[in-house]
């Protein structure tokens, strides 16, 4: 009994100084529900770079929402749990998009007029700049959202590292850093584009 109401107490604390903004609480809270939240985005995933993905999201968004948080029945693993069912619906629904727009690109080959059985086509062109668009949209929304964030600021926005800093109010050293990574992450997960051979 007294252990159960340690683990309780011990529960409680974590959940007040993570809600507190205590960053070793939200390391120790993410050291105690990580292996659930993972285990959740894996079998409703079948996926381990999709269920890694999630599991980094569940968190990053439990520290930035914690403000938000409110002491429940199930308490703060509930709330965290909670979190990861609606990511795991975003990864799904995600993945569903990316399949449309993947069928509707490979419908607009079959479709268009004179280009059966010709190879290089202007629709097949077309068809796969529509594919890699998908496919580049796709891994940045997989991207934590301060990287994304970043990225979209610097393609989309056309501003410098240094703008993106004084922008978003971030350190310049965290602007390099999340870009790096955003790159990095980007350069493993889409593929390289290499000639046809023929």
């Amino acid at each position: 009994m007294d252990e159960v109401m340690d683990d309780r107490a011990h529960e409680e604390y974590l959940a007040a100084g993570f809600a507190a903004g205590d960053e070793r609480c939200m390391e120790a809270v993410y050291r105690r529900w990580r292996p659930l939240v993972h285990s959740i985005a894996y079998r409703c995933l079948g996926d381990e770079r999709e269920a890694e993905d999630v599991t980094q999201q569940v968190f990053l968004a439990a520290w930035n929402g914690r403000l938000r948080y409110r002491p429940g029945p199930g308490g703060l693993g509930a709330w965290i749990t909670g979190i990861t069912r609606h990511k795991v619906a975003d990864a799904l629904e995600a993945r569903t998009r990316r399949a449309r727009a993947a069928a509707a690109a490979a419908a607009a080959v079959r479709a268009s007029p004179g280009t059966a059985g010709r190879p290089g086509g202007p629709a097949l062109q077309e068809a796969e700049q529509v594919l890699d668009r998908v496919l580049v949209l796709g891994e940045l929304a997989r991207l934590p959202s301060e990287q994304r964030r970043v990225l979209h600021l610097a393609f989309y926005g056309d501003l410098t590292q240094t703008q993106i800093a004084d922008r978003t109010g971030l350190p310049l050293g965290t602007v390099k850093s999340h870009m790096r990574r955003a790159l990095h992450r980007l350069r493993r997960s889409l593929p390289s584009a290499e000639p046809a051979t023929r």
